[in-house]
């Protein structure tokens, strides 16, 4: 058998980033890199050296670390590096279990009861994977839980260290303010720039591993997309965007909101989950009674036509909606008919747009604006999306379709419907709610 070795990249990683003082450390790059790969060497090798010590890995989805982290990354990095350690899984916690009592935990944060059970032990370890999806808010709450103290097997304290990875998106998402910009996002208050280090590594760092025709296909992408994926950088908002990121005004989801007059659930489907198909967006908002829109909730991601539906309809009775909204342009009847198959009853109105996109979108970027829109929280992948859709955008050269936006779009549109357009002039089909 052969033994296991790290990659190039990898090493130079471990020696240059995980081994040195700084407790906090960020690897960001393009797609399959092993980013995640090392990490979970780093932290098996931890929980290994350091008897009842304890470890967590974060992700926006309870079901994606587990299947995506606990049941393929972790599990190969165990057996391939360190064949000679049993483990134990156990299923109904959500941990492995190591013969020196070391534990590995998974938590989706999408998993209430989970996080919160989580939340109450203290580790040594905490691993933040996919941080694009993860609000800061979620980071720093669970930076109170890295305070377990210790022994490694020779006797010297485990130091506690918090680990970060993600395919880069802008430079305006907390982990390059934090970790490149060396500053707070909330505060700007400048950072201890010595306990935060970060590196890089992209698809051809991991080549040895790959097959060619996936690293031909992250070559191919859209510019875009390519950028993200095939060269790992952190892009820029668009000059010309119709969103700013000043405009888009943040408030707790903790504090007590106003009472809403209507709440809808909007829709940009997509017609299947193929590869390099778009994603289906799906965008909660409500109307205050204070006459403000809020976003609630961005349920948004690549599902089958029966899976958005499902999580559209239990956004809908999540959140007491009065409606959802939905775009027939792709999928005419069959968007209404594959709602009404799950929830016969629900109240469904169908939305056609004759115009472009960036054109519908503009009189929802000047609500922003004049500041009468709040997000309840962060939606970093819906506000990357904002910043990022230009005046004079076009899907076909863009390589993408903005279907966080254009649900948003739809959501808003229903909730200001005299403020969003002139009756008199408006292409957009929409029956008022």
């Amino acid at each position: 058998m052969t033994a296991f070795e790290l990659t190039d990249k990898q090493s130079d990683l471990a020696k240059n980033i995980l081994s040195v003082p700084a407790k906090h450390s960020l690897i960001y790059g393009g797609s399959r890199s092993g980013k995640t790969f090392l990490y979970c060497w780093a932290i098996s090798q931890r929980a290994i050296k350091a008897p009842g010590s304890r470890h967590v890995v974060f992700r926006k989805h309870n079901v994606a670390v587990k299947q995506s982290v606990g049941m393929d990354t972790l599990r190969k990095v165990l057996k391939l590096a360190f064949p000679e350690v049993p483990f134990k899984w156990y299923e109904q916690d959500g941990y492995f279990k190591l013969p020196n009592d070391s534990e590995i935990w998974l938590a989706g944060l999408d998993d209430k009861d989970r996080v919160e059970k989580v939340l109450g032990k203290e580790y040594a370890t905490l691993y933040f994977n996919e941080a694009s999806e993860i609000p800061y808010q979620s980071y720093i709450i669970a930076q109170t839980r890295l305070s377990q103290k210790v022994e490694r097997f020779d006797g010297k304290i485990l130091p506690l260290k918090s680990y970060v990875d993600l395919n880069p998106t802008t430079r305006h998402h907390w982990t390059y303010r934090l970790y490149v910009d060396g500053v707070e996002p909330e505060s700007n208050q400048l950072i201890n720039v010595d306990d935060y280090v970060w590196g890089v590594a992209n698809p051809k760092d991991n080549a040895d591993n790959l097959n060619q025709d996936y690293l031909d296909s992250l070559q191919a992408l859209p510019e875009r997309a390519r950028k993200r994926f095939w060269d790992g950088e952190f892009s820029g908002d668009a000059e010309n965007a119709l969103w700013r990121r000043d405009t888009i005004q943040r408030i707790n989801p903790k504090i007590a909101l106003p009472d809403f007059k209507r709440v809808v659930v909007a829709i940009d489907p997509a017609v299947s989950n193929n590869q390099g198909s778009d994603e289906t967006g799906i965008i909660v908002a409500a109307l205050g009674a204070d006459g403000n829109g809020y976003v609630l909730a961005d349920d948004s991601g690549k599902y089958r036509p029966e899976e958005w539906a499902r999580k559209a309809i239990q956004a809908y009775h999540a959140y007491s909606a009065d409606r959802i909204v939905a775009e027939v342009n792709n999928g005419g009847d069959m968007i209404e008919s594959v709602i009404r198959s799950q929830a016969k009853n629900i109240s469904f109105q169908s939305v056609r747009a004759t115009r472009g996109k960036s054109v519908r979108a503009e009189p929802i970027a000047s609500l922003y604006e004049r500041g009468k829109i709040y997000h309840v929280g962060e939606f970093p992948a819906l506000e990357d999306q904002m910043c990022t859709m230009t005046i004079d955008f076009d899907p076909k050269t863009a390589g993408y379709s903005p279907d966080r936006v254009d649900a948003l779009v739809w959501a808003m549109t229903a909730l200001f419907p005299d403020m969003v357009r002139d009756k008199s002039t408006s292409e957009i089909e929409f029956d008022a709610l």
